[in-house]
């Protein structure tokens, strides 16, 4: 059997949570729902390896707000797995400029995204919700095929020792 020379999108299943209320369009990937333990975004066979949640500007400032306590431990969450992110369907000059409904300043806003950034989550502006499905099938697929070479350099390397290690001669004491 010939192994492919490279990942294609179409051999990929991307996971979104079942408690997505509004799934982005992930195209060219193919998509399944499933419940995810963290994030919204996955893909099958790498679901301890990536996790990735988005946020419209609203939902944003809820987490920020009332809803931080709740965040910050999604936040912990993801800050364990290898290939993390937030994507945001809005720019950093909507949040600057704060026009949104609530208590929640802009200077708060971006203060909290850049918290989660400096803490390691990578946070991804993406500006609309066409944008941020765009990004989130990139990043799902740069991060199977990453892990696709990574796993066929290992295997060649695997194969090219076909002889056994021979063992270290005992130095004298």
């Amino acid at each position: 059997m010939k192994v492919p020379s490279d990942l294609q999108s179409d051999q990929l299943l991307a996971l979104v949570d079942s408690r997505e209320q509004a799934p982005l369009d992930l195209a060219p990937l193919r998509v399944e729902s499933a419940t995810l333990p963290t994030g919204d975004y996955s893909l099958r066979g790498l679901e301890t390896i990536i996790a990735i949640e988005r946020k419209s500007q609203q939902d944003l400032i809820g987490c920020v707000g009332r809803q931080r306590e709740r965040f910050d431990r999604e936040v912990q969450r993801l800050l364990a797995y290898p290939v993390r992110a937030l994507v945001v369907e809005a720019t950093w000059q909507e949040i600057e400029a704060g026009n949104w409904r609530g208590e929640v300043r802009p200077e708060a806003a971006l203060g909290s995204l850049l918290g989660w950034v400096a803490a390691g989550l990578p946070v991804l502006m993406a500006g609309d919700r066409r944008r941020a499905g765009t990004y989130v099938a990139r990043l799902l697929f740069l991060a199977a095929r990453r892990r696709w070479r990574e796993a066929r350099t290992l295997v060649g390397a695997a194969l090219e020792h076909t002889e056994p290690p021979r063992p270290r001669a005992k130095s004298p004491a």
